[in-house]
């Protein structure tokens, strides 16, 4: 599989990543610091968005159900050289399907995700799966 997206930025504006048929604007300027996604929350987001596709993907194999699913994503920003370190998550699936093995679909995410096994090489992982009964 191959990837591609377009992305741009007027000098003193903010940017935008063009992917597929939507936009996402992002901070490149001070005046948009408390109101737009930086880089560093869009590397955030995009390992969110990985787990929350996999929480999908495994439902249909695995055979469980849930009615949604909610992640909180945190990291550590080094100096030495910049990079992201100590990623730590904690999902949270709302459900009340008893057939639902939290200890596999965490294994499962942490072996088939791509971007999870992209950070994995660079950056500490951990994370926590928790249930939730949705009424």
């Amino acid at each position: 599989m191959n990837y591609n997206i377009n992305a741009s930025s007027i000098a003193k504006q903010d940017a935008a990543i063009l992917i597929k048929k939507s936009e996402i604007d992002f901070g490149t300027t001070v005046k948009t610091t408390d109101s737009l996604p930086n880089p560093a929350e869009l590397f955030l987001g995009s390992f969110a968005s990985c787990i929350l596709k996999n929480v999908e993907r495994f439902s249909n194999l695995m055979k469980f159900s849930y009615t949604k699913a909610t992640i909180d994503v945190n990291s550590t920003r080094l100096e030495n050289p910049p990079r992201m370190e100590n990623l730590i998550y904690n999902l949270t699936i709302y459900t009340n399907d008893k057939k639902l093995n939290i200890a596999l679909l965490k294994k499962n995410i942490e072996k088939h995700g791509t971007i999870y096994n992209t950070i994995k090489l660079s950056c500490n992982i951990s994370g926590t799966i928790k249930m939730i009964q949705h009424v």
